[in-house]
């Protein structure tokens, strides 16, 4: 009984493992279909992906005034970004992704 139960508590962790880097590249997949076009180089002063210092000041405003930005549009980036079909927990974990050092 113990080794089934423990086999049983292998797979479900196993699972959460796996579940959260499907959740990542989920996140990855996003960001190369929408934000990418702006963010890999830094077009119209937008800041550049894993560019830590660049988004720190962002950042320093909190998440609620970046996914505001983000759905209301700032200077060069249109309201949503790129990204019409995105939820703001979808923004959200696409800009802790951007704002995160490279993986």
């Amino acid at each position: 009984m113990k080794k089934m139960t423990l086999s049983a508590l292998c797979m479900v962790v196993g699972s959460l493992v796996a579940s959260g880097q499907v959740m990542a590249d989920a996140v990855e997949d996003k960001y190369k279909q929408a934000c990418h076009i702006c963010h890999d180089t830094g077009v119209a002063n937008a800041p550049k992906v894993h560019d830590v210092e660049a988004w720190k000041p962002r950042l320093d405003k909190g998440m609620d005034a970046l996914l505001g930005s983000v759905k209301n549009g700032l200077n060069a980036m249109p309201p949503g970004g790129m990204c019409s079909g995105c939820s703001d927990d979808d923004y959200k974990a696409l800009i802790q992704y951007m704002s995160s050092p490279k993986p």
